[in-house]
């Protein structure tokens, strides 16, 4: 195995353990990895058969990739029938925003139970108000960071891409 190949298999390994880490899907780093090191646009059969896995599930992973703005579909000369995908140049960026709608979501799951638990008589009412008060706060700081973090990062960006 040259040195080259080494590298790509621990890359690829790497990210599927840390998207597993996540709980996100072992294939799905894999995927990301290999696109990552790719520097031409590859075909789900070759994506398949680099990785060792049928075309089902990497087509439902490619699939979801795409709907969460990871990857794309790409153009490639070399075959027009078949679907092509690279990363999206914002790969990382756009990974981040969808932690922040993850974020985002458990604001609003705050806010709904604060309003729920504060119209409530139940004899917990004060510790789970507090609680529930605690869990709105702490999401709506990592919000207001996460928009500070993106700001900062698209600055940080245009210094990295000159």
């Amino acid at each position: 195995m040259s040195a080259e190949q080494k590298l790509q298999k621990e890359l690829i390994q790497r990210f599927g353990d840390a998207y597993k880490a996540f709980g996100l899907n072992k294939l799905m780093g894999h995927i990301v990895a290999l696109l990552i090191y790719s520097t031409e646009p590859i075909s789900l059969d070759d994506i398949a058969k680099t990785l060792g896995r049928s075309k089902g599930p990497v087509s439902q992973i490619l699939r979801r990739l795409r709907d969460k703005k990871l990857i794309r579909k790409a153009w490639s000369p070399e075959n027009n029938r078949k679907d092509y995908y690279e990363i999206e140049p914002e790969i990382f960026e756009n990974a981040f925003r969808n932690n922040l709608e993850l974020i985002k979501n458990n604001t609003r799951i705050a806010k709904q139970l604060k309003e729920k638990v504060q119209t409530s008589k139940l004899k917990s009412s004060v510790v789970l108000k507090s609680r529930i008060n605690e869990m709105e706060t702490f999401y709506l700081l990592m919000e207001e960071h996460y928009r500070n973090f993106i700001k900062e990062w698209s600055k940080k960006r245009e210094t990295i891409l000159k």
